[in-house]
């Protein structure tokens, strides 16, 4: 399978990368500047792209079985609060990178779509979901050490899954746990659609390992095609 990963330098994107590989496949992995990147691994090509921007991805993309996006305004993995700073200044570009995507896979309708995206729209009661209440959602970000006006992104991905749903498109939106890190790669976790998968102690929590696990089982084998899922402990 020839799988292309958006983000491919970023916390879940890299890890992304590393599980299709060791699975045999073949990767193209998307950054910014791939200019700068020194790799050795085989079955694995670097290309520059800038997912805003409709046409570049369509250019980029010819031969992929599955795409996955793990784009976020800067890079996360290495600078968390610039990554932060620019989500806070410009929310709308989570669904401004959906609509380019969407565009782009109309040259290629054959070609899954999968979106790594956020868990403030999970449903934490029926009907009830972090990112349409304030106090929710700032409970939330309190308690995982980030600014109250983050609170803009995590609606920006709500309305970049938004779109998606209008769309005809083979799309499924990956809402990872709310607490995601660099951790063991285990293998055991639990999947869900629409609700935050919840451990013993009513944590919604993954490590970044057992994401791309998740997101790789499913490209190989889709089952959550134009709906979202989410896993965690």
């Amino acid at each position: 399978m020839h799988i292309g990963v958006i983000g491919a330098t970023g916390t879940i994107g890299s890890r992304v990368v590393t599980e299709a590989l060791d699975r045999g496949h073949h990767v193209t992995a998307f950054s910014r500047d791939a200019t700068q990147i020194k790799e050795d691994r085989k079955n694995i090509t670097w290309k520059s792209i800038d997912v805003l921007d409709a046409d570049a991805v369509t250019a980029a993309i010819p031969d992929l079985d599955v795409l996955i996006s793990g784009f976020q305004p800067g890079n996360a993995a290495k600078d968390m609060a610039d990554t932060v700073a620019r989500s806070i200044a410009d929310p709308t570009a989570y669904a401004t990178a959906a609509r380019a995507l969407l565009k782009a896979l109309e040259s290629y309708p054959r070609t899954r779509l999968i979106v790594i995206g956020g868990a403030g729209s999970l449903e934490i009661e029926p009907g009830i979901t972090r990112a349409d209440s304030d106090d929710l959602l700032h409970e939330a970000l309190d308690s995982i050490g980030l600014p109250r006006e983050y609170a803009a992104a995590v609606r920006g991905h709500r309305d970049a899954l938004n779109v998606l749903r209008t769309s005809n498109r083979l799309w499924t939106y990956f809402s990872p746990a709310e607490d995601i890190a660099p951790g063991e790669r285990t293998g055991r976790f639990r999947i869900g659609t629409d609700q935050p998968v919840l451990d013993a102690d009513g944590h919604s929590r993954i490590s970044a390992e057992d994401a791309a696990i998740a997101l790789v089982d499913e490209a190989e084998l889709p089952r959550f095609v134009q709906r979202r899922f989410t896993v965690g402990y």
